[in-house]
């Protein structure tokens, strides 16, 4: 018998990464499983990533969250890591709460993640207090992402900010040229390695080579914010080849485990 779950996810009205890269790690976990997804997505006003449009963008989520439980989600996902970090240290506890209840008012109550508080607790889970990470802000909003990383007690060693504020130009940057740019990060004192520290900014063909490479845990919005999606449905968190963060070994008391042939 197949489990059939509703992902609900709130995301900018330009962004055109998280709805795919969010399926394709889903679409590509073990038919042992026996699981089905589907993916139903709200949308907030947002063009260019600056602190007055990402202000905006977020008053609008609580009315996505509304909306998003009217589909009697099983759980809802903000996919906006720097529409959260740009609201302040903590934000993501704020913005989570105050989301949930939204959909409890309307009878469709639903865990809430957002991609900002995944980062912060993937650091956590992979037990790393320092870390080098890729963005594709301008300077003044990755150091935005640095001091919220750093005000939860994480120390950036390095990083590299690739300066592309259209969030549509975002989505257009090669995924392939990451673990080059990744090359120039200093690495040596890192305990993980954010790939991509935006959820606009592909990157999933990527985590795993550059894990191969740097010998370190590899992740990035994308990848934690799935872990958070199948956590909270309590299923076993293992996507093949995303990395570390996602090969399943990081939630070992969740309700599921792989199933094995003597299951069937």
């Amino acid at each position: 018998m197949t489990d059939d779950y509703r992902i609900g996810v709130i995301v900018p009205s330009s962004n055109v990464t998280m709805e795919t890269e969010i399926p394709a790690m889903l679409d590509e976990r073990p038919e042992l499983y026996g699981e089905s997804f589907t993916f139903h997505s709200s949308r907030m006003r947002m063009q260019s990533v600056t602190e007055e449009e990402l202000e905006r963008m977020d008053e609008q989520s609580e009315d996505c969250a509304t909306l998003l439980s009217d589909a009697r989600c099983d759980v809802i996902a903000y996919a906006c890591l720097i529409g959260i970090m740009a609201q302040g240290p903590g934000y993501h506890e704020e913005s989570e709460a105050k989301l949930r209840e939204r959909t409890v008012e309307n009878d469709g109550d639903a865990p809430v993640v957002t991609s900002a508080g995944a980062l912060v607790r993937a650091l956590d889970r992979l037990e790393a207090d320092r870390v080098a990470l890729i963005a594709p802000y301008v300077e003044e909003l990755t150091r935005t992402v640095i001091d919220y990383f750093e005000s939860g007690g994480v120390e950036v060693v390095d990083y590299e900010t690739l300066e592309c504020p259209d969030n549509l130009e975002v989505a257009e940057l090669d995924q392939r040229n990451l673990v080059d740019v990744a090359d120039g990060l200093n690495t040596d004192d890192a305990d993980a390695l954010v790939l991509s520290s935006c959820v606009q900014m592909p990157s999933l063909a990527a985590v795993q080579a550059a894990e191969d490479r740097f010998g370190l845990p590899v992740f990035s919005a994308a990848t934690a914010t799935t872990y958070e999606i199948l956590d909270e449905l309590g299923l076993s968190t293992q996507v093949p080849g995303a990395g570390r963060l996602l090969d399943g070994g990081l939630n070992e008391g969740s309700e599921r485990t792989v199933p094995t042939a003597a299951d069937d």
